[in-house]
């Protein structure tokens, strides 16, 4: 799940070096970010808030994705089509329950704000 490499959660179990390599430029890229959020010392909340959040940025990170996870869906949604499925599954009972044909209908009634709940693509 997107949410959770952001964040630094996910447990990916393939390459180890492809997935340090990818953990290195997260925490790179925010820590970049940081340094441009508090690079005219005029946001004290943000160092506060931020300063010992270094090298990982876990907080950081998780603050950016909780801002920017409605956007990310519209942008990994964008260019699906009419017929373009989208299969939920019930995080309870983990069980197939609904199909929509519009992707404009699912992102008015079930945004990506579930997480925790596997997101999976129909071809």
């Amino acid at each position: 799940d997107i949410g959770d490499i952001i964040r630094g959660k996910d447990l990916y179990l393939g390459d180890k070096k492809e997935k340090k390599q990818l953990e290195e430029n997260l925490k790179n890229l925010f820590k970049n970010l940081y340094k441009e959020l508090t690079k005219d010392k005029k946001n004290a909340a943000l160092q506060t808030r931020y300063g010992s959040d270094a090298p990982d940025y876990f907080q950081l990170r998780e603050d950016w994705w909780n801002a920017n996870r409605q956007e990310i869906w519209k942008a990994i949604t964008c260019k699906a089509e009419q017929n373009d499925k989208y299969k939920i599954i019930k995080p309870v009972a983990l069980q197939k329950t609904l199909i929509w044909d519009n992707v404009d209908v699912l992102l008015e009634i079930l945004p990506t704000n579930f997480d925790y709940v596997p997101q999976f693509f129909l071809a």
